[in-house]
């Protein structure tokens, strides 16, 4: 028994030192390449990344706590993608990107696989009498309408869409429009309007460190790492399948970037007051002129600290979410119910 002892302890060690570094670094780089493509220019402080860290653990946390009580309701042990759908269904531009994401993961993932079993697929084709091969030699014309078939958009149904209620769908038109899809292309050219912004006096070298960044996920290729930090075992009891961290993984990056951009924007209102009021630093007075986002150095150019996200977070918890009614049922006497508002 005590020759196996330092075997574990290294073991132990090991796991704990692949733990650290998962929170401590991988995190902190994920971060600030999360905030470089939300605006934020300047090198954030090991403060800031870990403030952003814990709202961002808190936040899952709280996702997962909500979406394990909603599938306990259901009578069901494990969550679904329908009950995160669920928690955030009153933000439908954000619904409506997630759903696209998913949409066109079902297809890169339909391709991968008809890539791969593109030589097999030859030979069953050729054999095949109704042409329905994977688009092997000889297999015809209607294989390729086929293989787009299989490659087309899958649409996402939503558990409180009227269509969900049947068991037959009806078939998809491509001249037919969706209001939430509409709603969801507005924010979306909004936001590539914003990027275009940030980007058009970019340099070659400059905008492939942006791409780069673009790609930055606590999910990819580290989903094991990724439930240990959010501690899936502590509040679900089965163990959640690729779309649940995928989705996860998308809505980790939109509370970075949401807080980010507010961040930004209360940074700015500060800077103004201070110069309304004369109680500019000394350094913003060296700016002399703009700058492009990859520009020469900006004296004056400090990053968002940590007081500027806690603000950022306050305003977001209060801010009122739009399509949602409050209703106050406690009486004038009666305390506000403070809950923890997902991002």
């Amino acid at each position: 028994m005590a020759e196996k002892q330092p075997k574990y302890r290294q073991e132990i060690q090991q796991i704990e030192k692949e733990h650290y570094l998962y929170e401590r670094v991988l995190t902190k780089v994920i971060i600030c390449k999360m905030m470089f493509v939300s605006g934020e220019t300047a090198e954030s402080s090991s403060e800031t990344t870990t403030i952003i860290e814990e709202i961002v653990h808190t936040q899952v946390v709280e996702m997962l706590k909500r979406s394990t009580a909603l599938a306990t309701r259901r009578g069901s042990r494990s969550i679904s993608t329908n009950d995160l759908f669920f928690l955030i269904r009153h933000d439908k531009a954000k619904l409506s990107r997630l759903v696209t994401f998913l949409s066109w993961k079902d297809v890169r993932k339909t391709a991968k696989d008809s890539d791969d079993k593109g030589g097999d697929a030859a030979d069953i084709g050729g054999d095949d009498p109704l042409g329905g091969g994977d688009g092997g030699p000889g297999a015809g014309g209607p294989v390729v309408g086929d293989a787009g078939k299989k490659n087309k958009r899958t649409k996402v149904v939503l558990p409180w869409d009227i269509s969900s209620y049947f068991s037959e769908q009806v078939p998809e038109r491509d001249d037919e429009e969706d209001e939430d899809e509409e709603e969801m292309n507005e924010a979306t050219i909004q936001r590539l309007k914003t990027a275009d912004e940030r980007t058009k006096n970019m340099t070659r070298e400059e905008y492939v460190h942006y791409s780069e960044c673009r790609q930055a996920s606590f999910t990819f290729r580290k989903a094991k790492r990724f439930r240990e930090w959010a501690g899936f075992h502590l509040y679900t009891d089965s163990k959640p399948n690729d779309d649940i961290v995928d989705i996860l993984g998308f809505l980790t990056f939109e509370i970075v970037q949401t807080l980010t951009e507010e961040a930004l924007q209360v940074k700015a209102e500060e800077e103004m007051t201070k110069s309304r009021t004369g109680e500019a630093d000394a350094q913003s007075k060296k700016r002399k002129k703009e700058t492009g986002l990859f520009g020469e150095k900006e004296e004056g150019r400090t990053p968002v600290g940590p007081k500027h996200i806690q603000e950022a977070f306050r305003r977001l918890q209060v801010k009122p979410i739009p399509g949602r009614s409050r209703v106050w049922m406690g009486g004038p006497r009666a305390l506000p119910r403070t809950e923890l508002r997902l991002i």
